[in-house]
């Protein structure tokens, strides 16, 4: 299957060095560029791609709120967001609309296809260290509340602890080191935590435990 990208950022030599490099690629066609996000949702509708590679600080429309404009249509395409700063202010707001991951811009090649793959297969590209620094850094600028109690009654014991898990930044193999049990056994647990929760991936599960409160900085987890 040819994976169909859109790149979006506003420096146009940029844009082409990723063209020239994804071009190179027999499973990727990059079907598209734009400039900003406005012009991004008009390339979208027009192209139908399957990934957007989203630069976040552009002018008219930023890859904030384009990304939660398009993860918002009837088909939305994955969205990787590109960052010069691996904790670029941005960032977290593109998580939160719906971005399924990010990249530095100065990322090896062969991390920018494999976020590619990653995020076109439906996964969440943020690596257990990324999601601690972003509890770390961008958590204590929320105002926390208590995690509602009809979010997780649906949850099993077990359940609600992958999710605390989860929101500690541990990815699936830390878990099952922790609880003593086999990575398919946390898999299983998870994907279940996210059917129930109606989340999306990790990303979603980590920004959940930011807006309900069950991970703040310099504090022990909230029991759930």
């Amino acid at each position: 299957m040819t994976i169909r990208v859109l790149i979006v950022d506003d420096q146009e030599l940029i844009r082409i060095g990723f063209r020239l490099f994804l071009q190179t690629q027999a499973d990727l066609e990059v079907v598209g560029e734009a400039a900003d996000g406005h012009e991004a949702l008009m390339r979208a509708a027009e192209l139908r791609p399957d990934v957007v590679l989203m630069d976040v600080r552009m002018p008219r429309m930023d890859g904030v709120e384009a990304t939660a404009r398009l993860t918002a249509t009837e088909r939305p395409p994955r969205v990787l967001v590109l960052t010069t700063y691996d904790l670029d202010e941005y960032v977290f707001g593109a998580l939160r609309a719906g971005a399924s991951g990010f990249l530095l811009k100065d990322a090896p090649r062969e991390r920018l296809l494999e976020a590619i793959h990653v995020v076109h297969q439906g996964e969440a590209l943020l690596s257990p260290s990324i999601t601690r620094r972003l509890i770390e850094d961008y958590a204590d600028r929320a105002d926390p509340v208590r995690p509602s109690p009809d979010l997780l009654t649906a949850l099993t014991p077990r359940e609600r602890e992958m999710l605390l898990l989860i929101a500690q930044g541990l990815s699936n193999q830390e878990i099952a080191a922790r609880l003593v049990v086999t990575e398919a056994t946390v898999k299983s647990h998870v994907g279940s935590v996210f059917a129930k929760l109606h989340l999306r991936d990790r990303v979603q599960a980590v920004v959940l435990a930011y807006e309900h409160g069950i991970v703040v900085p310099g504090r022990r987890p909230n029991p759930l």
